[in-house]
């Protein structure tokens, strides 16, 4: 143990998730009529003065008179304080037993809900510096105690001088005060804690960034409730995936950055180079050429149903595991479906115009009912197959195509080719994925089997259709209503625009790619996909992989797991097991499965190895990947 190193960490969005004022504020004012406009007013001020633009002894007045609390809301805020403990402490919990010597923590909040907090983690009360409330004789909050320096601007660095501490010292925390004490040549180092919170003006002046505190003890060489170093995975997620995905993998000590729009070949190319997971939406192309700078990747996750945008052969040949969401949006896709099909049978498009327009035109022609009209569904996946049994539901005759044989549900009938559904229904929908195959397969040729007056549906995939041909087909009235989500040209972002022939059409819905955006499915794919992630990053398993074999593993107890990656030749197994045997390693499981690309084995081995070990695992020929789980 190091005696010379000391640590002082900041007490609100450090060791706990939020600021202990503003939960304050969420009890004291939860009757007050004018309670969102007090916290937002709470936490301008907290944020004001974190960013050293607000001397903070004005920044506590001005809040204290603001939340207008009683003591007896005190226990309550700490029980709160107590289920808002920052996760990567929670689990670090043996630090604060080991380090309780030398770790303070120091707060311009108040010691009233601090001490009950941090002794509960082994820190030593007389280790806790922070202000103190004052009361009047109802037992209002009133006041702090101005003469305690934590009251004040600077107060950090004036207490620091006091105590004088001896040795390294390392500060962590979130606010400017924290910052101040290294400025002032009282701290070896600033770490910028961005786990709960990013203060861009702070991360600027930061020694280190630390999204975690598994990534300070991993820098410190310290004892670490974690078996490898999950810090060190980093998380790239794009085109604003659901924040529950973020929390999920920040929960689970991962350093994660997010950036909302899609990254061209380019962009990503170089963002990819020391990213180990990968999250994208169906904007984002993942290339071969994207996957040759992407040498630290583990897996990829598909915040969406279709992979046509991921090169799969090209991650499976780097070892890359993908996951999906293959059912997460399916009832939101099927809903806009429906949705569409009744208000382009209504002919409404071309009725909302006209009313925005000042325009009156109260008619039925042209108007018909859903009940008893022959919807043709063209592809009968997860999609498809729902869709056939709400749209039978409300009194469509159900008629599907696909590829691949497929069981009918309720009453749907079967076609045996695309033409005989096209020339036999009323209304097409497409619910089929982007493969190459199906580029353009719905293109002039298709359109001419459909019968006059005709409605047609793509939700699935911009590429296959033809949309110099739709607009053709929609212009001669062959069509008289379409709804279109998808389309071969996408922007990127929301800042871009839209452009398309199809564009200013008549009894025509153009959606921006939303099939599957409504808050339950994106709620539904940001839990389900960072899940089968984690699973494969703590276990092995590939279970829902859309690229690798599926194994779904035991948990690791009282074992090392050897995870090995190969190209699918013969023999390896055998070689694998013939190295272990020579170091005299038993196996107490072992896990195989191939396709006809990779191989996948799992060893689990009760023994401890040595690197040398390891050296001859990776240098079997045909390696891809190799990891060691603990």
């Amino acid at each position: 143990m190091d005696d010379k190193r000391h640590f002082v960490i900041d007490f609100d969005s450090t060791f706990t998730q939020v600021e202990a004022l503003d939960v304050l504020g969420e009890i004291t004012l939860e009757n007050n009529p004018n309670k969102e406009e007090k916290l937002q007013d709470l936490k301008e001020l907290t944020d004001l003065a974190m960013g050293g633009k607000l001397a903070f002894r004005e920044s506590l007045e001005r809040r204290l008179e603001i939340l207008d609390a009683h003591k007896n809301s005190i226990p309550e805020l700490i029980e709160r304080l107590k289920t808002k403990v920052s996760v990567s402490f929670v689990r670090n919990e043996a630090f604060f037993s080991e380090y309780q010597d030398r770790i303070y923590i120091i707060s311009n909040g108040f010691r009233e809900f601090i001490v009950p907090i941090v002794k509960e983690y082994g820190v030593k009360e007389e280790n806790v510096y922070a202000n103190s409330f004052q009361f009047d004789e109802e037992g209002n909050i009133r006041g702090f105690d101005k003469e305690n320096v934590l009251s004040s601007s600077n107060g950090k660095v004036e207490l620091l001088k006091k105590l004088d501490l001896k040795g390294d010292v390392y500060v962590i925390g979130d606010g400017y005060n924290d910052y101040e004490i290294k400025a002032a040549g009282l701290a070896n180092k600033f770490y910028a804690f961005t786990e709960n919170i990013e203060r861009g003006n702070i991360l600027d002046k930061a020694d280190h960034i630390t999204p975690s505190l598994d990534e300070f003890l991993y820098l410190h060489k310290m004892n670490k409730a974690i078996s490898y170093p999950k810090n060190r995975i980093k998380v790239l997620l794009l085109e604003n995936v659901h924040a529950d995905a973020v929390a999920i993998m920040k929960n689970e000590g991962y350093n994660v950055s997010t950036i909302s729009g899609a990254l061209d070949e380019e962009e990503l190319s170089e963002k990819i180079k020391d990213v180990s997971v990968l999250g994208i939406r169906s904007k984002t192309q993942l290339t071969a050429k994207v996957l040759k700078n992407a040498n630290r990747l583990i897996a990829v996750g598909a915040f969406c149903i279709g992979t046509n945008q991921i090169d799969l052969e090209e991650c499976l040949k780097k070892g890359v595991a993908v996951f999906n969401a293959p059912y997460s949006n399916t009832r939101s896709v099927v809903e806009l479906a429906i949705g569409e099909i009744i208000l382009l049978m209504r002919n409404l498009p071309d009725r909302i115009a006209e009313m925005h327009n000042g325009q009156w035109n109260k008619s039925a022609t042209g108007s018909f009912e859903v009940r008893g009209k022959k919807l043709g569904i063209v592809g009968y996946g997860n999609i498809g197959a729902q869709l056939s049994v709400v749209a039978e539901a409300i009194g469509f005759d159900v008629y599907y195509y696909d590829l691949v044989e497929k069981l009918a549900l309720g009453n749907a009938t079967k076609c045996n080719s695309l033409k005989e559904l096209f020339e036999k229904v009323d209304i097409v929908t497409l619910h089929v994925d982007g493969r190459k195959e199906n580029k353009n397969m719905i293109g002039d040729k298709q359109f001419k089997w459909l019968k006059e007056g005709s409605i047609f549906l793509n939700l699935a995939r911009g590429q296959v259709v033809d949309v110099e041909a739709l607009k053709k087909h929609l212009e001669s009235g062959r069509i008289r209503g379409a709804g279109i989500d998808v389309f071969p040209k996408e922007p990127k972002t929301n800042q871009e625009e839209f452009e398309s022939p199809l564009r200013g059409l008549p009894n025509l819905i153009l959606t921006p790619h939303i099939g599957g955006s409504t808050q339950e499915a994106q709620e539904n794919i940001g839990n389900f996909v960072p899940g089968k992630i984690i699973n494969y990053i703590n276990t092995g398993s590939t279970t829902n992989s859309v690229n690798f074999p599926n194994l779904q593993l035991p948990i690791l107890e009282n074992a090392h797991r050897l995870i090995h990656i190969h190209h699918n030749k013969p023999g390896i197994i055998a070689h694998i097991n013939r190295i272990l045997a020579a170091h005299d390693i038993n196996i107490v499981g072992q896990y195989l499965k191939t396709n006809e690309t990779i191989g996948y084995v799992i060893t689990d081995i009760n023994k401890e190895y040595d690197n040398e070990v390891i050296k001859e695992l990776k240098g079997i020929e045909g390696t891809i990947r190799f990891r060691v789980l603990y």
